[in-house]
């Protein structure tokens, strides 16, 4: 076999692994988050101010947001649910240094503590779980679309051929609903009047970067001869098409239905997709072609799986629409934020449940296809992570109002509502030194950018792939090319942010 066909046999033929595992591994990312914050309000308590060099405070975040994300996709796989409970209690640790010298100062009560912390008001005007959520997404994709080609990255995480649940169909999924989340018809205000299908017009021109990489993409795929997998989209087919034309379809029906009916459009949508799937050819032509032996000719057949499964992501993506506008209605205490956090675990539980029992009346989850099980499954574990995330925030609220003075990037800001006098404890971060802090901050820098991180990642995974051996290649070796790869890109994103340079212009 030649290197191209050693390289697809090796992403393919896959059944993914369970749902508890991909789980456990979902909780990572809010651990990494909350140890890195952690440990900045420790520096703070102990040093007075924040940290101030550049430099170790991109080491620090590439070092606690990163690099742990490197080691339990690959060498720390077989003890990945012990690796949770590892990072679990050395947040803990942290935290209770923290508390223990807090209580030795101020002799407050906990009760006490609790009780202004469930008042605390937060700062309205953004949702940081919502951006990290979208940047963890890229990182992550980020990092598995060069480690899926190692031998050290479980096969098990990888892509499934047919059904299964494998991280990287979660990540497929996952994209979709962060980009869902800050939509253009989420952020607009529902009391201003503009045309109906102003949205779409403006969705029309700014999907032609997308279009762009996906020609571009086709188009050194092809020229180069490199490694694809061809039942994933299709001969032609690529994510960037498949974000595209969700991104204007689903703006086509936000302009004909209510937005605010947009999980009934998805949930239509869904049903009647997985009923042509199960009571038509549907499904076999899919999967096995017109002609029953994976015929590719035509352009239809040759694209099948990336044309057929636009339902299903559009499905996704209308159902995340109603996500980001539940999301934006105005919280401005912890305690709203509370509620939303026991709402979010109710939906989850709900569609964990939707998801057993579509599996067990129709058919697995299936990527290829993006059926109904695979649009719940999506949906609740995106569900699953963005309350993670607002977990992890509301926990280093709380930290932050046991240290003075103390501030987190990427973290809510405790302000003080209009009229009411400031407690001991509970002063408003000022506002320039947050604004310094986020300077520092790779979650900030890659946000700016996401566009241009996932293209770079893209590029610099072409790269590797034609430069190295990577089927054939030792652990020690996978984990530096892996760590350099992530952090070129993470260095190029933190420079354009320390310039201030957004590469935006559509």
């Amino acid at each position: 076999m030649s290197q191209k066909q050693l390289k697809e046999a090796f992403i393919s033929n896959l059944n993914g692994t369970s749902l508890l595992e991909i789980s456990a591994g979902l909780s990572l990312p809010p651990l990494c988050l909350l140890c890195r914050g952690l440990l900045l309000i420790l520096y703070y308590l102990h040093h007075g101010k924040p940290v101030s060099s550049r430099k170790y405070s991109l080491l620090l975040d590439f070092l606690v947001l990163v690099s742990p994300l490197l080691f339990s996709c690959t060498v720390l796989s077989p003890i990945i649910f012990f690796v949770p409970v590892i990072l679990a209690a050395f947040c803990a640790g942290i935290f209770s240094k923290i508390y223990s010298q807090r209580k030795r100062e101020a002799r407050e009560p906990f009760g006490q503590i609790v009780k202004e912390f469930q008042k605390a008001c937060l700062a309205p005007e953004c949702i940081p779980a919502i951006t990290v959520f979208r940047v963890y997404v890229n990182v992550l994709t980020s990092i598995c679309i060069l480690a899926v080609d190692f031998p050290q990255y479980p096969r098990r995480y990888a892509k499934a051929e047919t059904y299964g649940t494998g991280v990287m169909d979660f990540g497929v999924g996952a994209f979709i609903f962060g980009n869902a989340l800050v939509c253009p018809e989420v952020r607009q205000k529902s009391h201003t009047t503009q045309p109906r299908f102003s949205s779409l017009a403006r969705q029309v021109f700014s999907v032609w970067p997308l279009i762009s990489l996906g020609v571009g993409r086709l188009l050194s795929v092809k020229s180069i001869e490199y490694h694809e997998h061809t039942s994933e989209y299709g001969v032609h087919w690529n994510f960037f098409f498949t974000l595209a034309l969700v991104r204007l379809a689903a703006s086509l029906l936000l302009a004909i239905f209510p937005k605010h009916k947009a999980w009934l459009v998805a949930l239509a949508l869904a049903v009647l997709y997985q009923l042509l799937l199960s009571t038509t050819s549907l499904k076999m032509f899919i999967l096995h072609g017109s002609d029953g032996r994976d015929s590719r000719l035509g352009f239809l057949d040759a694209n099948r799986e990336g044309l057929l499964s636009l339902f299903g992501y559009l499905a996704i993506y209308l159902a995340s629409v109603q996500v980001g506008q539940w999301l934006l209605q105005r919280r401005s205490s912890v305690r709203g934020w509370l509620e939303a956090l026991r709402a979010l675990a109710l939906a989850v539980l709900l569609l964990s449940v939707l998801l057993q029992l579509c599996q067990a009346c129709t058919e697995p989850v299936s990527r290829r296809v993006a059926n109904l099980p695979f649009c719940a499954w999506v949906l609740a574990h995106c569900l699953l992570l963005l309350g993670f995330f607002l977990l992890t925030d509301l926990t280093l609220v709380f930290t932050k109002l046991l240290v003075k003075g103390s501030s987190v990037p990427c973290c809510w800001k405790v302000v003080q509502p209009p009229g009411s006098r400031k407690k001991h404890g509970m002063e408003a971060v000022p506002v320039g030194r947050q604004d310094e802090l986020s300077q520092l901050c790779l979650i900030s820098a890659i946000n700016k950018n996401q566009l241009l991180f996932f293209l770079l990642a893209n590029v610099m995974t072409g790269a590797v792939n034609i430069l190295i051996d990577t089927i054939h290649s030792k652990a020690a070796f996978t984990l530096c090319i892996l760590h350099l790869y992530m952090f070129f890109n993470c260095l190029i994103m933190y420079i354009l942010h320390a310039r201030n340079i957004v590469l935006k212009f559509w």
